[in-house]
Formats: structure tokens, sequence, C-alpha cells
């Protein structure tokens, strides 16, 4: 029997501002557990939550970039459940209007191109972080990172196989790093994802059921976590038996996915607007000064690199791969129309 692959990304990045969301907490990384932690960030009684207005910047310059629908007024929700790290005993998030919503963005996987769209990208802020391997029997939770401004960039489930999310979450990273909106350093966890996966029979319209793997941050991760999982689901299937919704959680020494929790539908989490904050109204000014100050894309750039300038794709691809490289190249064809020596030079060892 063949079977179909169906994946969905929820992909978190940490934008790059200087304080969090709704306080004035710093966000850099590296400090001394629970040194960077607001009041606000606590939810201790009576503390009430600013908005952070350079973070809607950042997340208006991300849905200019992927063409999407930008909703002039949005709102915060409360997403209610109980962690040791989440110390208000919620999570401020935007369900029911982001400031973001349908877009795209084109992957490219041996040599195919295709469109990936985007149902969404909302705010919301991060929890802080358990720690299990500093006291021995005992678990520490460090806030540093709570209150955190969070953008949840949520796909359609249009993806279908580990390599084309694996081109997804690169382009999406790639995306945010030009767009100076977050520094894209997984390893430090400010880009971050959750991947749904499902699978069905090949040629069927209805999805089966998907499990969700959560809190990936690794291009290699996340193209075994996903080919693990399919290869579970088809065991299970092909058993006679039937795949449960459910969290999981990759394990990358054993390569494989163990069960965290049921998983959750939305109504577990008691929705319900945040009173503390009123909707957010960004006007069309705001909309254009942002539009003004965006920088060269770089899809826009492999096309006048390839089409223009004449220089392989290969070459094309590598001159685009970092913001910085992309813009030195700018800087050194300014000057000469010698692009391919230009390239060499720029990609090769200088001794």
């Amino acid at each position: 029997m063949s079977w179909e692959t169906v994946i969905g990304l929820e992909i978190h990045v940490q934008l790059s501002t200087k304080s969090k969301l709704f306080s004035g907490g710093s966000t850099s990384f590296g400090a001394e557990p629970n040194t960077h932690v607001d009041l606000i960030d606590m939810g201790l009684p009576g503390v009430l939550p600013v908005a952070n207005k350079e973070a809607f910047l950042k997340e208006i310059r991300f849905g200019l970039a992927t063409n999407a629908v930008i909703n002039q007024t949005s709102t915060f929700d409360r997403k209610n459940y109980f962690y040791p790290d989440l110390p208000k005993g919620y999570q401020i998030t935007q369900m029911a209007l982001p400031i973001v919503g349908e877009g795209s963005i084109k992957i490219e996987v041996d040599g195919v191109e295709k469109i990936i769209n985007i149902t969404r990208a909302h705010l919301e802020e991060d929890a802080g972080k358990s720690i299990h391997d500093l006291f021995e029997g005992e678990t520490g939770v460090d806030l540093n990172r709570a209150g955190t401004p969070l953008l949840e960039i949520v796909s359609e489930p249009e993806i279908s196989n580990a390599k084309e999310a694996v081109a997804y979450f690169k382009a999406i990273r790639q995306l945010v790093t030009f767009l100076d909106i977050c520094d894209g350093n997984m390893a430090e966890g400010s880009m971050r994802c959750d991947v749904n996966v499902s699978i069905k029979k090949e040629g069927e319209e209805k999805l089966g059921t998907r499990a969700e793997i959560k809190n990936i941050n690794s291009f290699k991760f996340i193209e075994r976590a996903i080919n693990h999982e399919v290869e579970r689901q088809i065991r299970i299937i092909e058993s006679g038996e039937s795949v449960v919704q459910e969290t999981r959680l990759y394990d990358s020494i054993k390569n494989e996915t163990r069960s965290m929790r049921s998983k959750e539908e939305a109504n577990d989490y008691r929705y319900f607007p945040e009173p503390d904050l009123q909707p957010i109204t960004v006007d069309q000014k705001h909309i254009d000064r942002v539009q003004s100050t965006m920088p060269p894309l770089p899809a826009a750039l492999f096309k006048k690199y390839t089409q223009e300038l004449g220089l392989s794709a290969y070459d094309a691809e590598i001159l685009t791969d970092q913001k910085e490289i992309a813009l030195f190249f700018e800087d050194i064809i300014s000057v000469t129309k010698n692009y391919k020596s230009a390239a060499n030079w720029l990609m090769g060892s200088v001794k």
C-alpha cells in the first residue's frame, strides 16, 4: 500500500527587540538565571502589560515580505494552561485576530519549485525555561525568556516530505535574518518549530490523524524526526491499529519520537480576549513606513544574479544564503561589471 505524508510547521521566531513583548525586561541571551525578569513577566497582582510597538513593526515586515494580508486591527487573547515556567498560568497570544494573515513563500527541492502557503503569523509571548541538569533530582526554572516576543508562523498542511520541511524552515530562517527581525540562532533558541505529521492512503482527500512533534531546533533533527514519525505511523496503521492524536518529543540520541501528552484542542486552553489589552490598530502610514525600509530580499537578489548578472544558480544560492555576504556582493558589483570574478573572489578562500 502506498502512503502520502502531510506535514504542517509552526515556526517560532524570537523577534530581535531589546525589551519583551509586554514589559521593559531585557531580551539579551546568556544572563544569569532569573536576572532579566520584570514584575509583569511574573504576573504579579496589579501589574498591567504594555504592548511593544517594535514587535508589531517587525511582524509587519514579515507580512510584507511574504505578500500576506495585513490586518490593521488585531487583538490579544489568553491561552490558559499550567506549567512551572509559565508563572502567570496563561500565555498572551493572538488567537482570534493576528496582524499577519494569509501569505506564502517559495521553496525548491531537487530543482522543483513549490509554493507553501502560510495560514497566519501571530505575536505571542514566550514562556520561561525548565532546566533539568543543574541539580540532582530537581528541576530549576529560569524566567529570563518569559515574555520574550515570538512570531509564530503557521503553514498550511502542504508539505509532502522531510526534505520539503527542511527547505521551508531554511527559507523562513533566511527571510527573517534578511529582514533583521531575528538573528536565526537556533542553538540559542531564537528559532524552533513544532512539526505536525500525518499520513493517508495515496489519492485520499481525508487527512489522517496527526501527531505534533514539539520544539525542534535543527535542520537535521527536523528531517530525522519526520522520517521516524512517518515510519512509526505506517507501522501502526499496517498492523491494524490507529494513530493517536498526541504531542510527542523527538529524542535525537535514540532517533525516536516519544509520547508527551494527549493533543489538546483549542477549547482545552479556554481562550478568551485578553482583558488588560485593548485592540491594537496600525494605521497605513506605519505600514508604508515599514515598506519603505524593506531590505533587498533573497528571492529578488537570486533572480537578479541569475537573470541580470548571468551567474549560475549555484553561485546565486551561495551569495544569497547570508545577508552579510549578499550586501557585501552588492557593494562589490557597484564598482565592477566583472560579476563572475567578483563572485569567485567572494566565495573562495582568500590568502
